[in-house]
């Protein structure tokens, strides 16, 4: 079973250490030590924190108004679009991620889009490649 400490699975909640503090404190998960001594969360709580965090859809729940193929929608804020004739670049800050979008010019007009619009970004993608590091 892995041990993750508080500072790297802040990290990857991308959320501080004092929430993850908070959620130990609070019961959201029981902690653990890990190797060096350290206040720590087990891999499987992690998993459960992150499903939470993304807001996925809970089994047997009724299904929102605005239903979309995509599982992989990330909220943030349009930091730049750059448009030309036909088509437009659009970027967005997603937490820690950045995203880029290339649609057509009349969509972005269509949907204002502009740094300081609030967003969704929705990614469907076929392939997805999944690294490990060690």
């Amino acid at each position: 079973m892995s041990i993750y400490g508080y500072a790297e699975a802040a990290s990857l909640l991308a959320v501080s250490d004092d929430t993850v503090r908070r959620w130990a404190d609070q019961g959201r998960f029981v902690p653990q030590r890990t190797v060096g001594g350290r206040a720590g969360i087990s891999g499987e709580d992690l998993a459960a924190l992150a499903r939470d965090a993304a807001n996925l859809p809970v089994e047997g729940a009724e299904a929102s108004p605005h239903t979309v193929s995509a599982r992989n929608s990330l909220p943030g804020i349009v930091t730049d679009v750059q448009r030309d004739g036909v088509m437009a670049q659009v970027e967005m800050c997603c937490g820690r991620f950045r995203v880029v979008s290339l649609m057509s010019r009349e969509a972005a007009d269509a949907l204002g889009l502009a740094p300081g619009v609030v967003a969704v970004a929705s990614i469907k993608a076929t392939n997805v490649i999944v690294e490990v590091r060690r």
